[in-house]
């Protein structure tokens, strides 16, 4: 059976996004699927021993990979990411067509982008190809929420672009029973066309990696509390608490809050951490995929976080990469995520709703005054992982859903 993974973020990009489909992707050629991919050409969250020259098609890991490039689509105005994003599945249509003659099985689509859906839509009709959308944020509307989408007729279009995709989908794949809830009755879609599968992640490297101090030595952290938020830094974070809270505790030479990685909102955090005369609060560029399960261990406790503004559930994959090292999670977000369940059935952190700031601080208190437990809650977090989220769990139930539907 041949599939194809459509994609706009895939490794060495340092995305969650990018590391879901790459273990999703690998983990169906280890079961001898012919597994392709076509993604974006890597321009974004790289870390600086990624950046460089990519060739169009490679093979990686068992996986051919398709690199298409489009027009910039990161950390530019919304009116030119917006035709970006429209032009996307055009360009990656023609150029499928180009270089996947052999007809096409089952196509595989990761939403955001929602226009990429299109693209697969397209390669439905043309190879017959069973199509499949893993849904992960529910656009427009988590746009319109957070005010960065306001203009009546592009939400239309989007809104339009939203139903055709969840219409023409043969079966789609989301991330928690919210997102399940959210879709038939927000949206309509029939129960029975929606499985929920968990994210997953690949442990194998969290692991083997060891607390080396490397990390601690380089940003100069030894002897620090230190809790680290890893990833993209954009405007559905509301990173702004922890900003916030980061202020109420500047007078404690312990704590240090540590962001490593990219985004629209990084600008803007600095300039309120430079304003504020914060020194607990260090940004650091992203590192690379081999070098990130050596950060994590590295750091005492991990964060994620989500503005209250949201109203769509969300369950942000980077809690996985925490789990996975063994290290415990504050977890700030929308009363609609499912990511505060999962904190409290696998007893690996604490929790609450981002717009509460004074429970927020408090958390950050407990697990600092009760550090003693850290590990316990680590540990707590690992076996949920592996026993719930491990890659092969996620690969066995795409799989199972692919030959029994």
């Amino acid at each position: 059976m041949r599939i194809l993974f459509i994609t706009d973020s895939y490794p060495p990009e340092v995305r969650s996004a990018a590391q879901l489909m790459k273990d999703l992707a690998e983990g169906f050629a280890e079961k001898g699927y012919d597994v392709n991919v076509a993604t974006t050409y890597p321009q974004y969250n790289l870390a600086e021993s990624k950046i460089g020259k990519f060739p169009e098609i490679s093979e990686e890991n068992g996986v051919k990979i398709l690199r298409v490039k489009t027009l910039p689509h990161h950390k530019v105005s919304f009116i030119i990411r917006g035709i970006a994003q429209v032009l996307m599945p055009i360009i990656f249509f023609r150029k499928i067509k180009q270089h996947f003659i052999e007809k096409i099985d089952v196509v595989i689509v990761h939403s955001p982008p929602l226009p990429l859906t299109i693209a697969a839509r397209m390669v439905k009709k043309l190879y017959k190809a069973k199509y499949i959308l893993n849904l992960h944020d529910i656009f427009p509307q988590n746009a319109v929420d957070l005010g960065i989408m306001n203009n009546k007729i592009l939400i239309k279009i989007f809104e339009r672009m939203e139903r055709n995709a969840y219409a023409e989908a043969d079966l789609m794949v989301v991330p928690s029973n919210e997102h399940k809830k959210f879709i038939e009755e927000k949206r309509g879609v029939p129960g029975k066309k929606i499985d929920v599968i968990y994210h997953w992640i690949d442990s194998g490297p969290y692991l083997k990696a060891t607390r080396t101090g490397k990390f601690r030595k380089l940003y100069e952290l030894d002897n620090k509390f230190v809790f680290l938020f890893g990833g993209v830094l954009g405007p559905s974070q509301g990173l702004d608490l922890i900003i916030r809270i980061a202020d109420k505790l500047k007078n404690n030479s312990d704590i240090v809050f540590l962001f490593v990685g990219d985004g629209s909102a990084k600008n803007g955090l600095m300039k309120k951490v430079e304003e504020l005369n914060l020194k607990n609060v260090i940004f650091k560029p992203f590192v690379s995929p081999e070098e990130y399960p050596e950060l994590v261990k590295d750091c005492d406790v991990g964060i994620i976080s989500l503005s209250s503004q949201n109203t769509t559930p969300a369950v942000p994959a980077k809690i996985l990469g925490y789990m996975a090292a063994g290290i415990p999670v504050v977890a700030f977000l929308q009363k609609e995520s499912d990511g505060l369940l999962i904190i409290k059935d696998a007893q690996c952190g604490y929790g609450a709703v981002s717009d509460d700031e004074d429970e927020a601080f408090e958390i950050i208190l407990k697990i600092y005054r009760d550090r003693k437990k850290i590990d316990v809650l680590g540990k707590n977090g690992l076996n949920y992982l592996l026993k719930n989220m491990e890659k092969k769990v996620g690969v066995d139930k795409f799989e199972k859903l692919i030959m029994d539907r």
